[in-house]
């Protein structure tokens, strides 16, 4: 009794802790979201309160309706879901070859790979700029999305995971007369099914919030993302705050609701599930 009595005791110093951090991230989101409820001539008023004295939903409705919000909403959904796409599939099928092919080539392109890790972003994006500009790819979607599917944190991920799958599962399959695409898609993919999902969401979130490189690429107002989109809303001398605010939460939405479907998923996932030692 004694013992646990002493553990509930320091229990609960680090549990108000942690109630006070929660409360600390809490107040600034929700200064945020009641903000862009309030009209713009409350939004710097003495003294400022938390909660809109007039609430309004004009921020939101003139957001929607002055800058085609529909439109960014569509351009920042293809690029997404797309990239996200693609960069599952081929960071796993990049990752399953790393892992499972032994050739001296492969161990110093995959040490290349990680290699861009070290590199800022603003170094690459001159010479991805040349690459898509003579493409033909510029001020278009697909000139976001084609530099955006590779990247070396998922192919380390999946690398790293198939490299504890057992060899003789392969063999087995190969015996069995299954190709190398067969295994791959039937028997290696649908076991990282746990990583795909995480890295999906990563890149989701990536492509999503990403503002640098579609501003350099786009250049047509009804090509941008939402990015870029909001910060068109941002004028030089005269901001309207209550529609930036309002449009900016807008933006969020999508993010929140993934995170709302997948994180019990995300929580939850054994990596290892499945396999033995």
């Amino acid at each position: 009794m004694n013992t646990n009595t002493k553990v509930k005791r320091l229990g609960i110093p680090s549990t108000l802790i942690l109630w006070l951090l929660a409360l600390g991230f809490a107040v600034p989101v929700a200064w945020f979201l009641l903000s862009s409820f309030k009209p713009g001539s409350e939004l710097f008023s003495l003294p400022l309160t938390l909660f809109p004295e007039d609430w309004t939903v004009s921020g939101y409705s003139t957001a929607w309706n002055r800058f085609n919000f529909a439109q960014y909403f569509m351009n920042t959904a293809i690029v997404a879901i797309v990239t996200t796409a693609l960069t599952v599939v081929v960071s796993a099928m990049t990752g399953y070859a790393f892992a499972k092919y032994n050739a001296w080539w492969l161990k110093a392109f995959f040490i290349c790979i990680l290699a861009t890790t070290m590199l800022p972003t603003e170094v690459i994006m001159p010479s991805s700029f040349a690459v898509v500009r003579d493409l033909g790819l510029y001020n278009t979607l697909a000139g976001i999305i084609v530099p955006s599917i590779i990247t070396a944190t998922g192919i380390f991920m999946f690398r790293q995971y198939f490299k504890t799958i057992p060899d003789e599962l392969l063999e087995a399959a190969r015996i069995d007369g299954v190709s190398e695409f067969g295994a791959f898609w039937r028997i290696m993919l649908p076991l990282a099914k746990p990583i795909a999902v995480v890295l999906a969401i990563f890149s989701f979130q990536w492509r999503w919030n990403d503002y640098i490189w579609p501003l350099i690429v786009l250049r047509d107002p009804s090509q941008y993302t939402l990015q870029v989109a909001l910060r068109s809303i941002v004028g030089a001398d005269n901001i309207d705050w209550s529609v930036l605010l309002a449009a900016s939460v807008i933006s969020l939405v999508p993010m929140v609701v993934l995170f709302a479907i997948f994180q019990r998923q995300i929580m939850n996932a054994d990596i290892n599930s499945g396999l033995k030692d």
